[in-house]
Protein backbone atom coordinates (compact mmCIF):
# COMPACT_ATOMS: atom_id res chain seq x y z
CA UNK A 1 0.00 0.00 0.00
CA UNK A 2 2.81 2.44 0.80
CA UNK A 3 5.03 2.97 -2.21
CA UNK A 4 8.38 4.15 -0.87
CA UNK A 5 10.45 3.23 -3.90
CA UNK A 6 10.32 6.70 -5.47
CA UNK A 7 13.49 8.77 -5.10
CA UNK A 8 14.07 12.29 -3.74
CA UNK A 9 10.87 13.13 -1.83
CA UNK A 10 10.35 9.64 -0.44
CA UNK A 11 13.88 8.22 -0.27
CA UNK A 12 14.57 9.59 3.21
CA UNK A 13 11.29 8.33 4.65
CA UNK A 14 12.37 5.02 6.16
CA UNK A 15 10.77 2.73 8.71
CA UNK A 16 12.20 4.92 11.47
CA UNK A 17 9.60 7.55 10.61
CA UNK A 18 6.99 5.29 12.19
CA UNK A 19 8.78 5.58 15.55
CA UNK A 20 6.76 8.63 16.51
CA UNK A 21 7.90 11.37 18.87
CA UNK A 22 5.90 11.90 22.06
CA UNK A 23 5.10 15.38 23.39
CA UNK A 24 2.82 15.88 26.41
CA UNK A 25 1.39 12.40 25.87
CA UNK A 26 0.60 13.00 22.18
CA UNK A 27 2.45 11.42 19.23
CA UNK A 28 3.96 13.39 16.34
CA UNK A 29 5.63 12.28 13.11
CA UNK A 30 9.35 11.62 13.34
CA UNK A 31 10.57 13.01 10.01
CA UNK A 32 11.86 16.49 10.86
CA UNK A 33 11.19 18.28 14.12
CA UNK A 34 9.87 21.37 12.33
CA UNK A 35 8.22 19.67 9.34
CA UNK A 36 4.69 19.83 10.75
CA UNK A 37 3.21 21.09 14.01
CA UNK A 38 0.21 18.76 14.46
CA UNK A 39 0.03 15.38 16.22
CA UNK A 40 -0.78 12.22 14.26
CA UNK A 41 -2.54 10.22 16.97
CA UNK A 42 -6.12 9.01 17.35
CA UNK A 43 -7.31 12.29 18.89
CA UNK A 44 -6.01 14.27 15.93
CA UNK A 45 -7.39 11.77 13.44
CA UNK A 46 -10.84 11.98 15.03
CA UNK A 47 -10.70 15.77 14.75
CA UNK A 48 -9.75 15.52 11.07
CA UNK A 49 -12.71 13.21 10.48
CA UNK A 50 -15.02 15.79 12.10
CA UNK A 51 -13.51 18.42 9.80
CA UNK A 52 -14.07 16.29 6.70
CA UNK A 53 -17.76 15.95 7.55
CA UNK A 54 -18.02 19.69 8.26
CA UNK A 55 -16.29 20.82 5.05
CA UNK A 56 -18.39 18.45 2.97
CA UNK A 57 -21.55 19.81 4.59
CA UNK A 58 -20.39 23.37 3.92
CA UNK A 59 -19.83 22.58 0.24
CA UNK A 60 -23.39 21.25 -0.15
CA UNK A 61 -22.30 17.60 0.16
CA UNK A 62 -19.64 18.03 -2.52
CA UNK A 63 -16.06 16.78 -2.18
CA UNK A 64 -14.76 19.63 -4.35
CA UNK A 65 -15.93 22.57 -6.46
CA UNK A 66 -13.58 22.46 -9.46
CA UNK A 67 -15.30 21.52 -12.76
CA UNK A 68 -13.22 18.40 -13.41
CA UNK A 69 -14.03 15.85 -16.10
CA UNK A 70 -16.59 13.12 -15.48
CA UNK A 71 -13.99 10.37 -15.84
CA UNK A 72 -10.73 11.49 -14.23
CA UNK A 73 -7.93 8.97 -14.61
CA UNK A 74 -5.41 10.04 -11.98
CA UNK A 75 -5.96 12.15 -8.85
CA UNK A 76 -3.61 13.27 -6.06
CA UNK A 77 -4.63 14.26 -2.52
CA UNK A 78 -1.71 16.14 -0.92
CA UNK A 79 -1.38 15.90 2.87
CA UNK A 80 -4.13 13.33 2.99
CA UNK A 81 -3.98 12.70 6.77
CA UNK A 82 -6.84 10.52 7.92
CA UNK A 83 -9.66 13.04 7.80
CA UNK A 84 -8.71 13.94 4.24
CA UNK A 85 -7.85 10.29 3.65
CA UNK A 86 -11.60 9.92 3.92
CA UNK A 87 -11.72 12.49 1.10
CA UNK A 88 -9.44 10.26 -0.99
CA UNK A 89 -11.52 7.19 -0.21
CA UNK A 90 -14.81 8.98 -0.94
CA UNK A 91 -13.41 10.31 -4.21
CA UNK A 92 -12.24 6.83 -5.21
CA UNK A 93 -15.72 5.47 -4.51
CA UNK A 94 -17.41 8.20 -6.52
CA UNK A 95 -14.98 7.98 -9.44
CA UNK A 96 -14.05 4.33 -10.07
CA UNK A 97 -12.29 5.46 -13.27
CA UNK A 98 -9.64 7.27 -11.22
CA UNK A 99 -6.43 6.06 -9.62
CA UNK A 100 -6.39 8.07 -6.37
CA UNK A 101 -3.11 8.63 -4.50
CA UNK A 102 -2.98 10.23 -1.07
CA UNK A 103 0.36 11.43 0.35
CA UNK A 104 1.30 12.31 3.92
CA UNK A 105 4.23 12.46 6.37
CA UNK A 106 2.53 10.01 8.75
CA UNK A 107 1.46 6.41 8.30
CA UNK A 108 -2.04 6.84 9.77
CA UNK A 109 -4.35 6.00 6.86
CA UNK A 110 -6.91 3.18 6.82
CA UNK A 111 -5.79 -0.21 5.54
CA UNK A 112 -9.11 -1.17 3.99
CA UNK A 113 -9.60 1.13 1.00
CA UNK A 114 -11.11 0.95 -2.50
CA UNK A 115 -8.94 -0.92 -5.00
CA UNK A 116 -8.36 2.32 -6.94
CA UNK A 117 -7.01 4.19 -3.90
CA UNK A 118 -3.59 4.00 -2.27
CA UNK A 119 -1.43 6.02 0.13
CA UNK A 120 2.24 6.95 0.08
CA UNK A 121 4.55 8.38 2.72
CA UNK A 122 5.89 11.55 1.17
CA UNK A 123 7.20 15.02 1.95
CA UNK A 124 5.26 17.31 -0.37
CA UNK A 125 7.84 20.09 0.05
CA UNK A 126 10.63 18.09 -1.56
CA UNK A 127 10.91 17.74 -5.32
CA UNK A 128 8.03 15.66 -6.63
CA UNK A 129 8.97 12.55 -8.61
CA UNK A 130 5.52 12.03 -10.10
CA UNK A 131 5.60 12.16 -13.89
CA UNK A 132 4.99 15.54 -15.51
CA UNK A 133 1.47 16.11 -16.87
CA UNK A 134 0.13 13.04 -15.06
CA UNK A 135 -2.75 14.18 -12.83
CA UNK A 136 -6.24 15.22 -13.90
CA UNK A 137 -6.91 16.72 -10.48
CA UNK A 138 -4.76 17.69 -7.49
CA UNK A 139 -6.59 18.28 -4.22
CA UNK A 140 -5.12 20.12 -1.22
CA UNK A 141 -6.84 20.83 2.08
CA UNK A 142 -5.67 22.75 5.15
CA UNK A 143 -1.91 22.84 4.63
CA UNK A 144 -1.62 25.91 6.84
CA UNK A 145 1.59 25.74 8.82
CA UNK A 146 2.85 22.78 6.78
CA UNK A 147 4.57 24.52 3.88
CA UNK A 148 7.62 26.75 4.25
CA UNK A 149 7.51 28.36 0.81
CA UNK A 150 4.05 28.09 -0.76
CA UNK A 151 5.12 29.77 -4.02
CA UNK A 152 7.91 27.25 -4.56
CA UNK A 153 5.70 24.34 -3.47
CA UNK A 154 3.07 25.08 -6.15
CA UNK A 155 5.71 24.66 -8.87
CA UNK A 156 5.29 20.90 -8.32
CA UNK A 157 1.51 20.72 -8.91
CA UNK A 158 1.66 22.84 -12.06
CA UNK A 159 4.35 20.53 -13.47
CA UNK A 160 2.49 17.33 -12.57
CA UNK A 161 -1.02 18.40 -13.60
CA UNK A 162 -2.13 17.46 -17.09
CA UNK A 163 -2.82 20.32 -19.50
CA UNK A 164 -6.48 21.16 -18.89
CA UNK A 165 -6.36 19.49 -15.46
CA UNK A 166 -7.36 21.19 -12.22
CA UNK A 167 -6.00 22.03 -8.79
CA UNK A 168 -8.16 22.87 -5.78
CA UNK A 169 -7.01 24.09 -2.36
CA UNK A 170 -9.20 24.66 0.69
CA UNK A 171 -7.66 26.75 3.47
CA UNK A 172 -8.91 28.34 6.67
CA UNK A 173 -7.96 31.41 8.63
CA UNK A 174 -7.36 30.67 12.30
CA UNK A 175 -8.09 34.30 13.16
CA UNK A 176 -11.23 34.31 15.30
CA UNK A 177 -13.30 37.42 14.62
CA UNK A 178 -16.84 38.72 14.97
CA UNK A 179 -18.97 41.29 13.21
CA UNK A 180 -20.82 42.42 16.33
CA UNK A 181 -17.79 43.27 18.48
CA UNK A 182 -18.03 40.30 20.84
CA UNK A 183 -14.60 39.10 19.68
CA UNK A 184 -12.47 42.22 19.22
CA UNK A 185 -8.73 42.32 18.50
CA UNK A 186 -7.92 42.35 22.23
CA UNK A 187 -10.22 39.40 23.03
CA UNK A 188 -8.58 36.23 24.33
CA UNK A 189 -9.74 34.25 21.26
CA UNK A 190 -8.13 36.77 18.91
CA UNK A 191 -4.94 36.83 20.98
CA UNK A 192 -4.81 33.02 20.92
CA UNK A 193 -4.87 33.16 17.11
CA UNK A 194 -2.18 35.84 17.02
CA UNK A 195 0.01 33.81 19.40
CA UNK A 196 -0.09 30.69 17.21
CA UNK A 197 0.52 32.69 14.03
CA UNK A 198 3.59 34.28 15.64
CA UNK A 199 4.88 30.92 16.88
CA UNK A 200 4.58 29.35 13.42
CA UNK A 201 6.47 32.26 11.88
CA UNK A 202 9.37 31.60 14.26
CA UNK A 203 9.94 28.23 12.56
CA UNK A 204 9.42 29.57 9.05
CA UNK A 205 5.81 28.41 8.66
CA UNK A 206 2.69 30.41 7.87
CA UNK A 207 -0.77 29.93 9.34
CA UNK A 208 -1.99 32.77 7.13
CA UNK A 209 -1.79 31.17 3.67
CA UNK A 210 -5.59 31.56 3.52
CA UNK A 211 -5.02 35.19 2.54
CA UNK A 212 -2.65 34.37 -0.33
CA UNK A 213 -3.90 31.07 -1.81
CA UNK A 214 -5.47 32.61 -4.91
CA UNK A 215 -2.32 34.60 -5.72
CA UNK A 216 -0.09 31.58 -5.15
CA UNK A 217 -2.13 29.39 -7.50
CA UNK A 218 -2.33 32.10 -10.16
CA UNK A 219 1.38 32.88 -9.91
CA UNK A 220 2.19 29.16 -10.34
CA UNK A 221 0.67 29.32 -13.83
CA UNK A 222 -2.90 28.06 -13.36
CA UNK A 223 -5.65 29.95 -15.21
CA UNK A 224 -9.41 30.42 -14.78
CA UNK A 225 -8.70 30.69 -11.05
CA UNK A 226 -11.82 31.03 -8.91
CA UNK A 227 -11.86 31.88 -5.20
CA UNK A 228 -14.95 31.23 -3.09
CA UNK A 229 -14.93 32.65 0.44
CA UNK A 230 -17.07 31.47 3.32
CA UNK A 231 -17.54 32.44 6.93
CA UNK A 232 -18.00 29.64 9.45
CA UNK A 233 -19.76 30.35 12.77
CA UNK A 234 -18.30 28.91 15.97
CA UNK A 235 -21.23 27.67 18.05
CA UNK A 236 -24.98 27.64 17.55
CA UNK A 237 -25.64 31.39 17.69
CA UNK A 238 -26.66 31.84 14.02
CA UNK A 239 -30.38 32.26 13.28
CA UNK A 240 -29.94 30.44 9.95
CA UNK A 241 -30.73 26.73 10.34
CA UNK A 242 -27.82 25.46 8.23
CA UNK A 243 -25.33 27.88 9.77
CA UNK A 244 -26.49 26.89 13.24
CA UNK A 245 -25.82 23.22 12.47
CA UNK A 246 -22.45 24.04 10.88
CA UNK A 247 -21.62 26.17 13.91
CA UNK A 248 -22.30 23.23 16.23
CA UNK A 249 -20.03 20.99 14.17
CA UNK A 250 -17.41 23.72 14.04
CA UNK A 251 -17.45 24.13 17.82
CA UNK A 252 -16.97 20.37 18.14
CA UNK A 253 -14.11 20.54 15.60
CA UNK A 254 -12.41 23.41 17.43
CA UNK A 255 -12.96 21.77 20.81
CA UNK A 256 -11.38 18.53 19.57
CA UNK A 257 -8.49 20.36 17.91
CA UNK A 258 -7.39 23.04 20.37
CA UNK A 259 -4.83 20.88 22.12
CA UNK A 260 -3.56 19.46 18.82
CA UNK A 261 -3.12 22.92 17.35
CA UNK A 262 -1.40 24.32 20.44
CA UNK A 263 0.96 21.76 21.99
CA UNK A 264 3.96 21.88 19.66
CA UNK A 265 3.84 25.62 18.95
CA UNK A 266 3.27 26.69 22.55
CA UNK A 267 5.69 24.30 24.25
CA UNK A 268 8.50 23.63 21.76
CA UNK A 269 8.52 27.01 20.02
CA UNK A 270 7.37 29.51 22.66
CA UNK A 271 8.37 27.59 25.79
CA UNK A 272 4.99 27.85 27.53
CA UNK A 273 4.62 25.69 30.64
CA UNK A 274 0.97 26.22 31.67
CA UNK A 275 -0.31 24.94 28.34
CA UNK A 276 -3.40 23.10 29.58
CA UNK A 277 -4.53 26.17 31.52
CA UNK A 278 -4.18 28.24 28.35
CA UNK A 279 -6.08 25.67 26.29
CA UNK A 280 -8.74 25.39 28.99
CA UNK A 281 -9.38 29.13 28.84
CA UNK A 282 -9.69 28.99 25.06
CA UNK A 283 -12.21 26.14 25.31
CA UNK A 284 -14.24 28.16 27.79
CA UNK A 285 -14.30 31.11 25.39
CA UNK A 286 -15.40 28.89 22.49
CA UNK A 287 -18.30 27.56 24.57
CA UNK A 288 -19.31 30.96 25.97
CA UNK A 289 -22.67 32.17 24.67
CA UNK A 290 -21.38 35.73 24.94
CA UNK A 291 -18.87 35.20 22.11
CA UNK A 292 -20.29 35.16 18.59
CA UNK A 293 -17.10 34.04 16.88
CA UNK A 294 -16.51 32.95 13.30
CA UNK A 295 -13.76 32.24 10.82
CA UNK A 296 -13.93 33.37 7.25
CA UNK A 297 -16.18 31.44 4.90
CA UNK A 298 -18.69 34.06 3.50
CA UNK A 299 -21.53 31.75 2.71
CA UNK A 300 -24.41 33.69 4.24
CA UNK A 301 -24.56 37.08 5.94
CA UNK A 302 -23.24 36.41 9.43
CA UNK A 303 -22.89 39.03 12.13
CA UNK A 304 -21.28 37.22 15.04
CA UNK A 305 -18.14 35.18 15.89
CA UNK A 306 -16.73 33.10 13.08
CA UNK A 307 -13.64 31.72 11.39
CA UNK A 308 -12.83 32.27 7.73
CA UNK A 309 -12.28 29.77 4.92
CA UNK A 310 -11.73 29.82 1.18
CA UNK A 311 -11.75 27.35 -1.68
CA UNK A 312 -9.55 28.20 -4.66
CA UNK A 313 -9.41 26.18 -7.86
CA UNK A 314 -7.69 26.69 -11.19
CA UNK A 315 -6.90 24.97 -14.47
CA UNK A 316 -3.56 24.23 -16.11
CA UNK A 317 -3.56 25.83 -19.57
CA UNK A 318 -4.18 23.42 -22.43
CA UNK A 319 -1.10 24.66 -24.25
CA UNK A 320 1.17 24.08 -21.23
CA UNK A 321 3.67 21.25 -21.56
Amino acid sequence: MHHLQRASSTASLTDSIRQYRILHGRTFHNYRDDAYWAPNDEKMNDQLDIGHHMWTMLLEDKLFLAPISRNPQKVLDVGTGTGTAIWAIDFADQYPSAEVIGTDLSDVQPRWVPSNCRFELDDAQKKWTFAPNSFDFIHIRALLGAITHSCAFLAYPIRCTKPGGWIEQLEISIMFTSDDGTVAKDHFMAKWSQTLVGAAEKIGKSLNIFYHTKDYISDAGFVDVIEKKYKMPVGSWSSDRKMKLLGQWNRLWCDAGLESWSLFLLSKVLGYTEIQTYIGQMKAEIHSRKNHACYEVYMLPITQTSLHLNVVYGRKPEEAA
